[in-house]
Order: C-alpha cells, then structure tokens, then sequence
C-alpha cells in the first residue's frame, strides 16, 4: 500500500510540475497588462487575454518535450509497477490454487440445477427460488470450501497489519 501512496504522491508533484510553468506565465503577464491598464487608465478587458493566451501557448511549446517526457516516463512507472513489482509482493496476490476454494456460485451454475416448474409457476411466486431439489438447497451454505486460504484482508490481520 505504501507503494501506491508514494506513486499516487509522484503523481500529484508531476501534476504540478507541468501545471505550475503556465500558471505562473499566465499571473505574470496578467500582472504586467494589469499595471499597464492601471498606468494608461485603459480598462479594457480583453487586452489581458490576448498575450496571456499567446505567452501559455509559446511555454506549452516550449517546455512541451520535457512534459511528454515526464509524463511518459510517469506513465512507464505506473506500467512497471502494476505488472512488474505489485504482483510480486505476496500480500497482493492471490495464490496459485485460489480458485479451487472459491465457487460461490457452484451450485446454481451447474448444469444439474434445473428449476422445478414451468415459467408460469415460477412468475406466480415471485419470491420463492426454484431449486432443482431440497439437497441442493442444503448443500450451499455460501462458504468457499473445504480449506480455503484467506484473503487479502484476513491475512493481514493475521500478520497483524
């Protein structure tokens, strides 16, 4: 979890590192019509956003390689993170043999769980299941099997995390 926490953080400082050039070239040539507008008394709106909208768009050119680079290279951590080190790290995965201990759905998914009665008997009684037999309905008690191993939640407060 840790893990994720610290990429998540890399994630926000990239985030700002490619924002913040534009932001700042924006307030500055805000601040610098707004003191001119102020000096010649011309209080026109517009005039502001002409040259922050061609200055943002020079810095976007400009610094445009090392933002693809970053964020490519961002990109390429997540990638290697999510194939490469989370699934080795055992409190993330799941073992080889889970899927023989959990089949909750067995018993309905079965071909031998048929339902009694036609599809007229069934939309009489809307709330009662159809079970192919009373042993059927017995047999599945919602458990995943004989030994199942715990999940990512039971070991780790069997590790105590």
């Amino acid at each position: 979890m840790e893990i994720l926490m610290e990429y998540l953080s890399k994630g926000f400082v990239i985030m700002l590192m490619v924002s913040l050039p534009c932001v700042l070239v924006a307030a500055g040539i805000g601040l610098i019509v707004g003191i001119l507008q102020a000096v010649t008394q011309v209080q026109e709106q517009t005039i502001a956003a002409a040259p922050k909208i061609l200055l943002v768009f020079l810095t976007i050119i400009i610094l445009g390689a090392w933002y693809v680079k970053i964020i490519s290279d961002y990109i390429y951590q997540g990638a290697n993170l999510a194939f490469e080190v989370i699934p080795q790290t055992e409190s993330f995965v799941l073992p080889s043999n889970y899927y023989k201990h959990t089949r909750p759905f067995m018993y309905e998914m079965s071909d031998a769980v048929k339902p009694n009665g036609t599809v007229d008997e069934i939309m009489k009684n809307p709330g009662k299941i159809p079970w192919a037999d009373n042993l059927e309905k017995e047999r599945y008690d919602g458990r995943r099997g004989d030994k199942p191993s715990p999940n990512l939640i039971e070991r780790n407060k069997i590790m105590g995390r």
